[in-house]
């Protein structure tokens, strides 16, 4: 039996968040309970999309919901983003490593995915809309790219104040952690 797990959201700029993920190779309990975890994580921080590396794992998941209904809860591993198209859409955007921080992105309104489910068997799907903003979020996040990364300059400037709390938030938690060693 697997033990059951909770999960912390790891905030900006903890470096796992920068490294690219690595593919799922084991489908078994421990993934199920990962994926129930991550879902309960984003569920408690209000959010509709998660990325395994936001919550400390540096493994090829997310896990989305755009509704809030538990039947559409979707899960997303080793995923790979065969096609964006569509028209390129501006949206506020915000970020559970990054919150209360939110800012405009644009993204193409489409995406075609080749992905595995949790119990690994392999689909394809078309994605548009919310739906589809949320997996390039998300995608972005396997591959160590951040909210930060899609700042404009004056988003930069505009959400500094912000940026640097995190900053110095996790300064003082790595300099705890390190005298507690």
């Amino acid at each position: 039996m697997v033990e059951r797990l909770e999960f912390d959201m790891t905030l900006y700029p903890a470096p796992v968040l920068r490294k690219p993920a690595e593919p799922v190779t084991a489908f078994d309990e421990e993934l199920a309970e990962i994926v129930r975890a991550m879902f309960e994580r984003m569920d408690k921080s209000n959010g509709v999309g998660l990325a395994a590396p936001q919550v400390g794992l540096k493994k090829r998941i997310l896990i989305l919901n755009h509704s809030g209904d538990p039947r559409d809860n979707l899960v997303l591993i080793n995923p790979e983003l065969i096609s964006r198209s569509g028209p390129q859409i501006y949206f506020d955007e915000g970020c559970l490593s990054f919150p209360g921080i939110y800012v405009e992105v644009r993204r193409p309104e489409r995406v075609r995915v080749k992905a595995l489910d949790a119990s690994g068997k392999p689909f394809e799907a078309e994605y548009d809309g919310l739906i589809s903003r949320i997996i390039q979020h998300e995608y972005d996040h396997l591959e160590g790219i951040l909210l930060v990364d899609r700042m404009t300059p004056a988003d930069k400037h505009r959400n500094r104040a912000a940026l640097d709390n995190l900053v110095e938030r996790h300064r003082r938690e790595s300099e705890k952690a390190e005298s507690a060693q």
